[in-house]
């Protein structure tokens, strides 16, 4: 199997060691593509070609209208590709192939949304009191971004971070995860069709404690954008203090799902089920928090089990499997020391909570989808994200519990809940101190809105208009068209 190489400086290159990596399809273990395994010395060479790019290059200085133009076509190409993109998706990280189609069209609509918004931010005009002048806000792009992504989306991440940085006029270095990395190497293939000049995209596989903390603490690169967890995100803090560069975190969630008697539960159950096992739970918005008022809790209970009971684990590439494996046998021990301490900690298991027994899931990472009653807030698996098919339920009796446990959290990424109360409508999602918050709907998202966090779910928003803010400076340019001496200081010769 052929080794696929790091993509620098427009070319596809050997690292400098020859060291590479097996990536596997979690779903059976078996071994899908051999990728180059970079170290700092490649990541400085990334960053080094980005840099010339950046400021000997064209690419700052390309016509916004032009950078959008090439913006929209790749957004085409993937539209095109998206069959075989899909596929090496569902391999790389066990998801089902629908639901990587899913992202693959999401993808797509991010380049020509970008694309589209490249020439629309031509800065504004601000209020002089001197008349005789011009005051001017103009935006810039950063300069070399280092764009680290999850292994949860591969591509899809990677797009909200690639897409606005290109429409800045932005050059970077992206690492996708060690762990599902092929997807993004396909895209930067797709990427060199289009022609990019040389160094405006690079691709670097290797690990986040090498090519990672470069691209953190190297004074050339002028910003970071991570998706990840909070341990992480905060080392990436601490290193890019070094020459202070500006930071994007994403850092998961915690995310409450809030059902009021008065609403439409019967409904809000699909959601519920799709807001937890979409790819296996492993989301950073998975509504694994579901907080039920009493006098609907055993309903719901009884409803969801019955449901949760019938999901079908498989092959993502198989139709009819509706959730794939976790990424890795490290994940799986995760998830269930998680459900194993909340038992421990009192919650009841309803449903799930093992490895399934079935022959032809032996070989992969698959977790039964899981169901826990009796939580409360001070219990390890409400507080901590765990990144797996379990949900977990609590009961609430009055509308201020449930602000008030909603937002015990040390997260503020997402949270949804359900009322056919106009007035509670607009008290609740007030109250509520996240990101985002969905009403009688969850996991809703598109590229328009804007998406991030409060609290430790990180810093800045990607997507909208936004998003792309997030990849300029501000530069603020007054023009005197009237100078007159002012004789402030000596006297007049």
């Amino acid at each position: 199997m052929e080794v696929q190489r790091l993509y620098l400086d427009g070319h596809w290159i050997r690292p400098l060691k020859g060291e590479s990596r097996s990536i596997i399809n979690p779903c059976n273990q078996e071994k899908i593509g051999e990728v180059a395994e970079a170290d700092r010395e490649d990541a400085k060479k990334a960053i080094a070609a980005a840099k010339r790019a950046f400021q000997e290059g064209t690419w700052p200085e390309t016509p916004a209208s032009q950078r959008g133009k090439m913006i929209y076509e790749l957004g085409e190409l993937i539209e095109k590709n998206k069959a075989r993109l899909a596929e090496i998706e569902t391999l790389n990280t066990g998801k089902t192939y629908s639901e990587s189609l899913w992202d693959m069209d999401d993808i797509a609509g991010i380049f020509r949304y970008y694309g589209g918004l490249t020439d629309k931010t031509a800065g504004e005009l601000l209020h002089s009191p001197n008349p005789h002048s011009q005051s001017r806000l103009e935006r810039e792009p950063v300069g070399v971004v280092g764009l680290i992504c999850p292994w949860n989306y591969p591509l899809l991440q990677a797009a909200w971070k690639i897409a606005p940085a290109l429409a800045a006029g932005c050059t970077m270095v992206i690492k996708p995860s060690e762990l599902t990395p092929l997807s993004t190497l396909l895209f930067t293939e797709l990427a060199e069709q289009i022609g990019f000049p040389p160094g405006v995209i690079n691709t670097v596989t290797g690990p986040g404690s090498t090519v990672g903390a470069e691209l953190a603490e190297s004074w050339e690169v002028d910003m970071v954008s991570f998706t990840g967890g909070v341990v992480t995100g905060k080392k990436i803090m601490q290193a890019a203090a070094g020459n202070v560069k500006k930071i994007a975190l994403e850092l998961g969630g915690k995310n409450p799902h809030i059902l009021f008697a008065d609403s439409d539960w019967e409904t809000a159950v699909d959601f519920i089920l799709n807001g937890v096992f979409f790819h296996a739970g492993q989301i950073c918005s998975a509504g694994t928090r579901l907080m039920l008022e009493e006098p609907i809790h055993d309903q719901v209970v009884e409803r969801l089990t019955d449901r949760i009971e019938k999901i079908k684990l498989g092959n993502g590439m198989d139709e009819g499997t509706q959730m794939g494996p976790l990424i890795s046998e490290a994940q799986r021990q995760k998830v269930a020391q998680h459900v194993n301490q909340a038992v421990k900690e009192g919650a009841k298991l309803v449903c799930g909570g093992k490895v399934p027994s079935e022959k032809h899931l032996e070989n992969g990472f698959f977790y039964e989808p899981t169901l826990l009653t009796r939580c409360h807030p001070g219990m390890t698996i409400v507080q901590e994200e765990v990144f797996g098919p379990v949900l977990h339920i609590e009961r609430f009796a009055t509308e201020t519990e449930a602000i008030r446990k909603a937002n015990d959290t040390i997260y503020g990424l997402s949270a949804g809940f359900w009322s056919k109360d106009p007035a509670r409508i607009q008290r609740v999602s007030k109250a509520l101190r996240f990101g985002t918050v969905w009403v009688n709907d969850f996991n809703t998202y598109f590229t328009q809105a804007p998406w991030g966090g409060y609290k430790q779910s990180g810093l800045g928003r990607e997507l909208g208009p936004t998003g792309l803010e997030e990849f300029t400076e501000i530069k603020h340019v007054y023009q005197n068209f009237n100078p007159q001496p002012t004789h402030w200081f000596g006297s007049k010769a």
